[in-house]
């Protein structure tokens, strides 16, 4: 089992959203089993369905809050990830997939690369200063800071939840679909499209928070399987910079 306080094998639904629940305990809602059903992965797949369903950042009209105001925390890695400046006490960081960099690396940091850029770019250097595979997570000090609004963590996912993403490195787009559940830590969604380059993404809630981080794809092309990341719970669990107050149950 990874390190970290681990997401449980039961999502239960409450509200209008989704919380997670000890295996055993007293289910307020319907529940969903996920554990034997998605154990499975594979990098290769990652598409949900026949067609990309990505849409421009700046066309973007969705239901995700705030997604004008997180859209701006996205970056570029390298050309060939995804990471998002997140808020912790310590001060703001990159965070992307741990399978992305190497600790120690320098990185080139891209931000505001876009359809129709809505702000000035800024491209900058990082050090990573934190990287594991399980939980698979970095975390990137910047030389630079840009002027945008650093992303919360949440411990709560929310029925839908979407990823805004550089897929194959293009310019910035939002996929949405619906959480699938939770197990072991990570958290899994469909009916929302990721590609290579989209790994490190941040998953956010309808509420405009983090709640995991993109790692892996299992989706089809006939819509079948999920794709997901880890929580930002057991990343916080496993970080030695980041503290419990920077996650919040919202």
């Amino acid at each position: 089992m990874p390190r970290g306080v681990s997401f449980v094998r039961t999502a239960v639904l409450l509200g209008s959203g989704l919380a997670l629940a000890a295996c055993g305990g007293d289910p307020k809602g319907p529940t969903m089993e996920i554990c034997t059903e998605l154990q499975a992965s594979s990098i290769l797949r990652s598409q949900c369905g026949p067609s990309e369903d990505f849409t421009p950042i700046n066309s973007y009209r969705g239901a995700i809050a705030d997604a004008q105001i997180r859209e701006d925390a996205v970056a570029l890695i390298n050309g060939s990830c995804t990471g998002t400046l997140i808020a912790a006490a310590a001060g703001p960081v990159v965070i992307t997939a741990g399978h992305c960099v190497g600790l120690g690396d320098t990185d080139l940091i891209a931000f505001n690369y876009e359809d129709q850029p809505d702000g000035d770019p800024l491209v900058t250097n990082g050090m990573v200063i934190e990287q594991a595979t399980e939980p698979d997570y970095a975390l990137i000090k910047l030389d630079a800071l840009p002027q945008v609004t650093p992303t919360p963590l949440t411990s709560r996912p929310t029925d839908r939840v979407a990823v805004i993403q550089h897929p194959r490195g293009r310019p910035k787009v939002i996929a949405e679909g619906t959480l699938a559940g939770a197990c072991n830590d990570q958290v899994y969604y469909s009916d929302l499209d990721t590609l290579v380059g989209s790994s490190g993404a941040g998953v956010l809630t309808s509420n405009g928070y983090l709640v995991a981080v993109h790692t892996d794809g299992d989706c089809a092309a006939d819509g079948s399987g999920t794709n997901r990341g880890w929580s930002s719970a057991a990343i916080v669990a496993a970080s030695a910079y980041l503290q419990a107050a920077d996650i919040a149950d919202r």
